[in-house]
């Protein structure tokens, strides 16, 4: 279940970092590039998880 759970929390991430990258303001845009690394982070743990069977 974790698995699923980092991946969906990923993809969330990843896009609200994407929404947030394409703002006019230079602060708000370094968020959304965090945001958007945090979101690959979480959807690569997810896969991690799924290879060893959540056991992570």
């Amino acid at each position: 279940m974790g698995e699923l759970v980092d991946k969906i929390k990923g993809k969330v991430n990843e896009a609200i970092g994407d929404v947030k990258q394409k703002s006019d303001n230079p602060e708000t845009r370094a968020e959304g590039q965090a945001q958007e690394a945090k979101g690959k982070a979480q959807q690569a743990g997810g896969a991690i998880k799924g290879a060893l069977g959540d056991k992570v």
